[in-house]
């Protein structure tokens, strides 16, 4: 072995146990301890204790091809615990990922390097997702797991037949999307998702024990999932464990490491000084001598890097023998399944949404735009079976089921509808996961005010540019008699705060109509529609084919010559805005209505088409919700009419008067900033 002789006794006995997997392991400890020494930053500890399970899993286990890391049917691996980054990354490098060269490895965490703090999707090669806010891999890879089954069902298991791999840590587990997450693969028997639990007892205040007692393998044992323990320093004992778990077809698999965080340091090991702070150069020659490390800093010993090349090559026989089946697949098939994996519209999208707008306008209708939500569904999603949707318990409420995506999703067979269940966090996650895996475009519904559970997936849909679409109904106080801790407030203003998010509150049915194009279009930007509760009428009439909404803003009513005032509104306020507008040009001023379902669509317009739609009349905004950020639009929050505290339980009507969010009070603003 290229590799000297570990000077720590209890360390050479763990290496005895599997001398080839503990000097392939050996290499991703000296890679870590390099990296985050030469960044002065990081996160050492996990990646050497888990250096043993990384290499049995990818050396023997993992099915993958290096030089194709696109290839749809590799397993899929993903970090939950992100902040043992550098394991991934020196992954990538040993095995032969192009992107991730020497020279990625020395700057990690370095402004422009691809080896960021956490590992980020889209910034190299064989990050699956994006993950650091711990117990997300969990929920985004229990997405993936989804999305195999499903699309093995459609096309068969010749051409989809992979298994997802998760490495976790104590802190995935005891977030709340963990238990959200496995509790729903184990209800869903889940086989293809196996978790490799990284149980080392240590969290950054110290031993597990100030705060985390469970018994771990009970616990998922109740869920249903099939469990395993094993010693995690032992490559023959990991190799046996997985080896049983991919075995295992019905049910989800935990395999519990028992690991030493910091694994060979002299000083630091087992200890929660070594979770995220360098060793130091000191200690980091100390750790090296004790695993049996001699090679200079960034080097891997010319034998070693062989073998992890020829690791990362393995899969190229197996991604060879996939491409010659869909090859031989009918052209019908082969076809579809490529437009699917590569997110392609199919060619009768357009002809169904220019239907779908023709029968708006030939019979307009008066709905809640939840229900104007469900009404586009059930036009558009015939003609995509890529579409996969679902709901957090509610889907009598937020109308999204519909007879295209009727088929339940069940352990027995994965339909087109996913029952999540009180989990929207979880909920939102797994969809990240579905459209992370590809093949298929996942919605899935909730209350407004309920995105608070799920906000931070969807933070993370905007920060990897997937296009998730978020359905969230109920979206202002006119949900009525539920009262304040139904009725959303702040929610808007938070959202449209998110990066690269897309929020959209259409006023009518062809508003949402287009929303929904929009969102089913953009596979880069995650939306989310912020629905109504209460009926609104259809406020545009003449027929046309341009997506108004999304320009994000447009005049929808002009009432006489120029403009005295303008009235900017969003959602069912809209309506209220238009009756506003017809009161105040009976008393003698011109005023314009601008429906503005899109801040961020609006926003990336033309100066000239923003600055033409809202004119340079005193404006005013309409929105049944917080009145912050409007100060972008208008001059003061005196011009917002809106909500200034929380909601109450009470009927529509009597809510929207006491609250001030009416045609009279519009008016009366209206005639103040136009001197009249």
């Amino acid at each position: 072995m290229p590799l000297d002789t570990p000077k720590d006794p209890a360390i050479a006995a763990k290496a005895a146990l599997d001398p080839q997997n503990f000097a392939l392991a050996n290499c991703i400890r000296a890679l870590s301890i390099d990296a985050v020494n030469a960044a002065n930053s990081g996160h050492p500890g996990a990646p050497m204790g888990m250096a043993d399970a990384a290499a049995v899993l990818f050396g023997k286990h993992l099915k993958f091809d290096a030089k194709n890391p696109d290839w749809p049917d590799r397993d899929r691996f993903v970090l939950s615990n992100g902040h043992a980054s550098m394991l991934l990354y020196s992954l990538l490098h040993l095995t032969g990922y192009e992107d991730m060269t020497i020279e990625q490895i020395r700057n990690f965490r370095q402004w422009g390097a691809i080896t960021a703090g956490h590992p980020e999707y889209g910034h190299a090669k064989g990050i699956e997702t994006t993950t650091g806010p711990l117990g997300q891999g969990l929920a985004t890879a229990v997405g993936m797991a989804l999305a195999e089954r499903r699309l093995a069902a459609e096309f068969g298991d010749d051409l989809v037949d992979h298994h997802t791999y998760v490495m976790l840590g104590d802190g995935c587990l005891q977030e709340g999307i963990g238990q959200e997450a496995a509790s729903l693969a184990g209800h869903l028997g889940l086989g293809k998702l196996i978790v490799l639990y990284d149980d080392n007892s240590i969290t950054i205040d110290g031993p597990t024990s100030v705060s985390f007692s469970e018994n771990i393998p009970a616990r998922f044992e109740a869920m249903g999932w099939h469990v395993q323990s094993c010693d995690g320093h032992d490559g023959r004992a990991l190799d046996a464990a997985i080896t049983a778990a991919k075995a295992e077809t019905a049910r989800p698999s935990l395999i519990a490491m028992k690991t030493v965080i910091g694994f060979g340091s002299p000083n630091k090991a087992g200890s929660y000084a070594v979770h995220g702070s360098p060793l130091g150069k000191d200690e980091a020659v100390l750790t090296k001598e004790a695993i049996g490390w001699s090679a200079e800093p960034f080097a891997i010993p010319e034998d070693l890097l062989r073998q992890w090349r020829e690791i990362g090559a393995r899969g190229a026989k197996a991604r060879a023998a996939w491409e010659a089946r869909l090859a031989a697949k009918p052209a019908g098939t082969r076809d579809e399944f490529q437009r699917r994996l590569s997110g392609r519209l199919p060619e009768g999208y357009e002809a169904a949404v220019q239907a779908a707008r023709a029968a708006l306008f030939a019979q307009p209708k008066k709905a809640a735009t939840r229900k104007a939500s469900q009404i586009a569904l059930e036009a558009l999603t015939p003609a995509l079976p890529e579409m996969i949707g679902g709901s957090a318990d509610l889907t009598g409420s937020n109308l999204t089921r519909v007879p295209a995506v009727d088929s339940q999703y069940t352990r027995e067979a994965p339909g087109r509808y996913i029952g999540y269940g009180v989990r929207e966090f979880g909920m939102a996650a797994a969809m990240n996961g579905i459209n992370l895996h590809g093949g298929f475009i996942a919605y899935g519904g909730t209350f407004l005010v309920f995105s608070d559970y799920a906000r931070n997936a969807i933070r993370l849909s905007a920060l990897m540019g997937v296009g998730t679409i978020y359905v969230m109904t109920h979206d202002s106080i006119g949900l009525g008699e539920d009262g304040p801790t139904h009725q959303p407030v702040e929610h808007l203003a938070s959202l449209r705060a998110i990066p690269n998010l897309t929020v959209l509150r259409p006023a009518d049915t062809v508003e949402t109509l287009e929303a929904w194009d929009i969102a089913i279009r953009n596979r880069h930007v995650p939306s989310l529609l912020a629905l109504s509760r209460q009926d609104v009428p259809q406020l545009r009439l003449e027929a046309g084919a341009e997506n108004l909404t999304a320009r994000g803003a447009y005049v929808l009513r002009q009432f006489g010559e120029g403009r005295d005032v303008t009235l900017i509104a969003t959602g069912t306020e809209v309506a209220i805005a238009v009756e506003a507008a017809q009161a105040l040009h009976e008393s003698g001023l011109s005023v314009a209505v601008v429906s503005m379902p899109s801040w961020e669509l609006f926003d990336a317009q033309p100066e000239a088409y923003r600055q033409a739609t809202l004119g340079d009349a005193p404006r005013i905004a309409v929105e049944a919700a917080g009145k912050f950020g409007w100060t972008r639009y208008v001059a003061s929050e005196d011009d917002v009419i809106g909500m200034t505290g929380f909601g109450a339980s009470a009927p529509i009507d009597r809510l929207y008067k006491e609250f001030g969010i009416t045609k009279g009070a519009i008016v009366a603003r209206a005639k103040a900033l136009a001197g009249k």
